[in-house]
């Protein structure tokens, strides 16, 4: 199997930034949702992206957001990608004209399938665990058991995602990425960079 992609959520710093490009990740994640830990403002946001260099997919995180909020981020901040946490719909998704992946909660009554159909402009899926009125960064997983084996999307797999059980969870899923926020972190919002380089690399012993 190919190697699945990584991406590290929650950055504040270009110096955790910088550990997670050196370590390999493609991707990192800026959270612009006030109620998160790991929150940044629009000028740290611009600051940490533009350090992290022209192949590294910066992707700004929001959560049912005002189209002006995310509009004023876009016009400060480089992303090369959007994620949308919470209940936002296709035409929502769409307005912005930029490549975006929409996270779903994983409900036990949720139809997987039906819902990634929902989005079908969507550059990716993100299968995210499901506690009530958290839109993310639960720590938690769900049954992986649950994550389709044929998509019509790219699926990318987060949840309590750590160095001892990603890859347990790339085999029994065969994603295409992973995303890790607390599971690499020394505390909310400050990166362990030696956890980013033990994730990192048990994702390409899955692949092993």
């Amino acid at each position: 199997m190919s190697r699945a992609r990584v991406k590290i959520c929650g950055i504040t710093s270009i110096e955790d930034a910088l550990a997670v490009v050196d370590a390999g990740a493609e991707a990192l994640g800026l959270v612009f949702y006030a109620a998160s830990p790991r929150a940044v403002t629009i000028m740290q946001a611009r600051a940490i992206a533009l350090a992290a260099g022209p192949f590294t997919v910066v992707t700004g995180l929001f959560v049912n957001a005002d189209p002006e909020f995310v509009d004023a981020v876009l016009k400060q901040v480089p992303l090369q990608l959007l994620q949308f946490h919470g209940d936002e719909d296709l035409d929502y998704c769409e307005s912005f004209a930029r490549p975006y992946m929409k996270a779903i909660r994983m409900r036990p009554e949720l139809d997987v399938a039906a819902t990634i159909a929902e989005y079908p402009s969507a550059s990716g899926i993100l299968l995210d665990a499901y506690r009530p009125g958290v839109p993310g960064g639960t720590g938690e997983t769900f049954d992986w058991a649950r994550v389709p084996r044929q998509s019509a999307k790219p699926l990318v797999l987060a949840g309590g995602l750590t160095a001892a059980n990603v890859s347990d969870a790339i085999r029994a899923t065969q994603v295409y990425g992973v995303d890790v926020s607390g599971g690499v972190e020394s505390a909310p919002g400050k990166k362990d960079h030696g956890k980013i380089t033990s994730f990192i690399n048990n994702v390409r012993f899955a692949a092993s």
